[in-house]
C-alpha cells in the first residue's frame, strides 16, 4: 500500500517522428537512364535517403539529359523535387569550359538553371568575372549576375 503513495507514476510523453530516414549508405551511386543513354549520374560518399529526397555528402552531379554536360561538386548536397541544393566549396563545370565556383548554389533539373545568392567566380579561357550572384540558364547560355567585374579577352578576326 504504501508504494502507491511513495511513488508517482511516470509521465511518458509520446513522441512521433515524422522525418525518419528510409535508409542509409555508403559509396553512394545513382544512375537515372532514359531510352537512349545515361541522362544523370549522382555519387557521393555517404547518402541518406528520406521519402522525398537524399542528402548527400561530398556530392558530384552530372546532369547529361540536354545535348551537353554539367557537372556539380560540393561538400554537400540535397536533392529534393528536381532541384539540387549545394553548399560548401561549390564548383560547377560544363563541358564547354565554363566553370564557376561558389560556397553555395541550386540547380534545377527541368529548367536546367543554375543559381546561387553568395559571391562567385566564373572562368571560361582566359575570361573571368567575379560577381555576387548568379543564374546560369543552361539551354540558352545565358548569365545574369550582380555586381560584376570583368576580365575580358577580345578574340581579333
Amino acid at each position: 500500500m504504501m508504494i502507491f503513495f511513495l511513488f508517482e507514476p511516470l509521465n511518458i510523453r509520446e513522441q512521433n517522428f515524422t522525418d525518419v530516414p528510409l535508409f542509409e549508405m555508403s559509396s553512394f551511386t545513382l544512375l537515372e537512364f532514359n531510352d537512349k543513354n545515361l541522362i544523370t549520374l549522382m555519387t557521393g560518399n555517404s547518402a541518406v535517403r528520406y521519402s522525398d529526397r537524399y542528402k548527400v555528402a561530398n556530392i558530384d552531379y552530372t546532369d547529361n539529359s540536354k545535348g551537353y554536360r554539367a557537372n556539380m561538386k560540393a561538400s554537400d548536397g540535397l536533392y529534393q523535387n528536381e532541384i539540387i541544393e549545394l553548399k560548401g566549396d561549390v564548383v560547377y563545370t560544363r563541358e564547354d569550359g565554363l566553370t564557376f565556383k561558389s560556397q553555395t548554389a541550386d540547380y534545377n533539373n527541368i529548367t536546367k538553371v543554375a543559381h546561387t545568392d553568395s559571391d562567385y567566380v566564373s572562368y571560361q579561357d582566359k575570361n573571368r568575372v567575379i560577381g555576387s550572384s548568379l543564374i546560369y540558364n543552361n539551354v540558352l547560355k545565358k548569365i545574369e549576375s550582380k555586381n560584376i567585374v570583368a576580365n575580358y579577352q577580345l578574340q581579333e578576326r
